[in-house]
């Protein structure tokens, strides 16, 4: 995909952080934009500042988890628009509690939001795609989604998920050109572990020294639209140390599990 302009770019959890980067730098390439999170307020903001005409964007607010409406809020967009031509999944929540004291409606919850919601969209727009031959699924992972790590089980367990079924839509799509990018961003400065799920579903309230060391949202972005360019399948964002751990639990997983179960979060 040589260029943005005029594609129908839907994007969950673009209120803030990554998902309000992503949506600036596919407004600033002439995209047109469906912004989707909770508070309406938020994704208004969002579309002033993407500087577009209100033709081009449809602030559509939802939340992702109730699943019997996703397939009313994709109908809204075709009417809209009348199509549907990139799918970011990017609205998610962190967690930070240890296995033993987190309350399993905590876990479903994680799951419902990261992984579930996800599902339930792409079977909502996946017919339309289909039908018009072509389409394209950016999945905000995580490195989390490659390595298990302390205190984040649920959100680990729930982007490993994603990888599963987005791998397999990957290949299912194919006959139809449907695509799929998989983003495994590490630190990104964003507020996820100041909103980030504790053991009892409350938010953790909590800024993480390295998330605020992190890369800028906006370079995380410019890198994301970089990859759906080159039609990559699955790309990894973030420092150094994040990273190289992807590779270590490939070559040299016992250093990887030893150096995981040192690393208490702050």
């Amino acid at each position: 995909m040589d260029t943005f302009n005029d594609k129908v770019v839907w994007i969950t959890g673009a209120s803030s952080g990554i998902g309000e980067a992503i949506a600036l730098a596919f407004a600033k390439e002439g995209a047109k934009l469906v912004l989707t999170a909770r508070r309406e307020e938020e994704l208004q903001r969002v579309k002033q500042l993407s500087g577009l005409p209100d033709v081009s964007v449809l602030v559509l607010p939802l939340d992702v988890t109730q699943f019997d409406k996703a397939q009313g809020a994709a109908e809204q967009v075709i009417a809209h628009f009348g199509r549907i031509d990139i799918m970011v999944h990017n609205a998610g929540v962190s967690q930070r509690s240890y296995v033993n004291d987190t309350a399993l409606d905590v876990y479903q919850k994680l799951m419902n939001v990261n992984f579930f919601s996800t599902v339930a969209l792409t079977k909502a727009v996946l017919p339309y795609m289909v039908k018009q031959k072509s389409g394209h699924f950016i999945v905000i992972s995580s490195v989390a989604g490659k390595i298990g790590t302390i205190m984040r089980s649920g959100y680990n367990a729930a982007k490993h998920a994603l990888h599963g079924f987005y791998d397999s839509l990957r290949a299912e799509g194919y006959k139809d050109n449907i695509k799929v990018t998989t983003i495994c961003p590490g630190y990104i400065r964003t507020n996820i572990s100041l909103n980030a799920m504790d053991a009892s579903g409350s938010k953790f309230g909590k800024m993480d020294s390295n998330q605020a060391k992190g890369i800028p949202a906006e370079e995380c972005a410019r890198r994301i639209l970089e990859a759906v360019k080159k039609d990559k399948k699955e790309i990894y964002i973030g420092g150094l140390k994040e990273v190289a751990a992807i590779y270590v639990k490939r070559f040299l997983p016992n250093l990887l599990f030893d150096q995981v179960r040192k690393n208490i979060p702050e």
